[in-house]
């Protein structure tokens, strides 16, 4: 139920669909007066939310910091989580836009930081029977000179609470002692870091990548210029803020 939950909420996050729910209302009233307040309601998602200096400004503030590893410092295991990669209807996997999670553990693989790579991933999808996440970057892994006995594979977590529980449960299970490395988008860390507190990591810390907002030069459309892509993109940052109070409620963070 809380995954569908979850699922169902994610819809509702994006500014875009608030605009879609205020046209429909908009042709459902008769009132004149309440048609008016649904369009200065229109107007002002619009304005705020396509702002592209307002977007930049509070990712960046949510966005942890970058990792800095001490040199010869060295982890038993990284924790790369799912959430990189989408099927098609052949069940063919391909990277979507936050493969730069797998770039980064395979860096920290091959530089020796971590010994093993645990994979946490099954399929996030609500309706249709896709293959686990957690097998396609696992021949991926593999493509890139990842040796098969130093990758683990989790292949049951659909969201970050199941990353969390499933992972310290094989981890345990496989004697694997700790220091960890998590790794995901640098967006989901804040979250992932009280959800693997809560299941009883205590020895890791949160490796994360890809950034949305980096601390580049400045341009004057970073200000200026409305980008509607927007309206859909904060969603993803809503549903981090608002994932980790849900967690907080329902004991998981």
């Amino acid at each position: 139920m809380f995954f569908i939950l979850s699922k169902i909420l994610f819809f509702l996050l994006a500014p875009f669909h608030w605009i879609l729910l205020l046209l429909i209302a908009y042709f459902l009233l008769k009132q004149e007066s309440q048609r008016k307040k649904i369009k200065i309601a229109i107007l002002v998602v619009l304005i705020v939310f396509t702002n592209p200096y307002l977007n930049r400004s509070v990712v960046k503030w949510w966005q942890p910091p970058v990792t800095q590893i001490p040199v010869g410092k060295t982890f038993s295991a990284g924790i790369l989580l799912g959430g990189m990669s989408m099927f098609d209807r052949f069940d063919t996997g391909y990277f979507g836009n936050t493969s730069d999670r797998f770039i980064q553990t395979t860096n920290l693989y091959h530089s020796g930081v971590i010994k093993k790579i645990l994979i946490s991933g099954g399929t996030g999808s609500l309706i249709h029977d896709e293959p686990a996440e957690a097998h396609f970057l696992l021949k991926e892994l593999l493509r890139n000179g990842v040796k098969q006995e130093d990758i683990i594979v989790e292949e049951r977590a659909r969201n970050t609470h199941e990353n969390a529980v499933f992972s310290k449960a094989l981890l345990d299970s496989l004697l694997l002692k700790p220091p960890y490395i998590i790794i995901t988008s640098s967006t989901h860390m804040p979250r992932s870091i009280r959800v693997f507190k809560k299941a009883g990591f205590n020895d890791f810390i949160g490796y994360p990548c890809d950034y949305k907002v980096i601390d580049s030069k400045f341009e004057l459309d970073d200000i200026i210029i409305p980008d509607i892509k927007l309206l859909d993109e904060w969603k993803h940052l809503f549903k981090e803020m608002i994932g980790i109070i849900a967690y907080q409620l329902t004991g998981k963070a």
